[in-house]
């Protein structure tokens, strides 16, 4: 397991390659580093800006090979988005370490926090908001399938939409209430009645019983979700939901 001392040698030495590197204009930390929020498990995120000469194929493999020279790297895989290339690397000892190599007219803040360390950053653009017309779709498909899952018996089937669709109430409240909504990263700031609500639609146990009240239990929280976002589609939705709500008969 690291520790902090590693992460801080580590995130040292490639804040010290980056100002070295005539193919790197700028750099930024991002994540919890840039908040001063950092603990035991943190990672290392940070952003470098490609100068306008700068072949990035060459460059990231330049870094790859940098990188573990510093430290020995178990695994590494790339994430490509709006033309960005987040290479994220696994260290042996554990530590996550993300680089992500931003042509030189991209490289700004999307979203905070976005601590510059050096160069000249474009305009800050906020990040795109969730397609909630899409999260509700999603939803009530998963709702559906989990209902048919327990119907069949195919419990783990059923185990795996009900994750789906807390998910999808996960994200509908954390939207509501202002708080990061990916891979559920404001969940636990949620007000303590509304994770209760999360808490008592959990089931227990891999069982028809269980897996049949967790469904209805989400089934109605996802209604309840969806009516603060768009209330006429909640209305449309209640009928069908009417239906889904309906227990499914558990021989035992």
């Amino acid at each position: 397991m690291f520790d902090p001392r590693e992460r801080e040698a580590v995130r040292t030495a490639l804040v010290e390659r980056a100002r070295d590197d005539a193919a790197i204009a700028g750099a930024a930390l991002v994540g919890s580093a840039a908040r001063d929020a950092e603990d035991n498990w943190s990672d290392i995120d940070l952003v470098l800006q490609l100068a306008p000469d700068a072949d990035e194929p060459t460059v990231v493999g330049e870094w790859t090979s940098y990188l573990g020279a510093v430290s020995p790297v178990a695994d590494t895989f790339d994430l490509l988005a709006g033309g960005i290339r987040y290479r994220v690397f696994l260290l042996e000892s554990s530590l996550q370490i993300d680089l992500s190599f931003w042509p030189f007219a991209q490289f700004r803040a999307t979203e905070a926090p976005f601590r510059l360390l050096f160069g000249t950053p474009g305009t800050a653009t906020e990040p795109a908001p969730p397609d909630l017309d899409r999260t509700i779709g999603m939803g009530w498909l998963y709702a559906l399938h989990a209902r048919s899952a327990v119907a069949r018996r195919k419990l783990w089937q059923a185990a795996i939409m009900l994750d789906e669709l807390r998910d999808t109430v996960v994200t509908l409240m954390c939207v509501r209430n202002d708080l990061p909504y990916w891979h559920g990263r404001g969940v636990d700031q949620l007000p303590d009645g509304e994770r209760s609500k999360l808490e008592s639609s959990r089931a227990a146990r891999v069982i028809p019983m269980d897996l049949d009240n967790s469904r209805r239990g989400l089934t109605r929280l996802f209604l309840e979700e969806i009516g603060f976002v768009d209330d006429a589609r909640a209305t449309r939705l209640e009928p069908a939901f009417d239906q889904l709500l309906n227990p499914i008969p558990i021989v035992q």
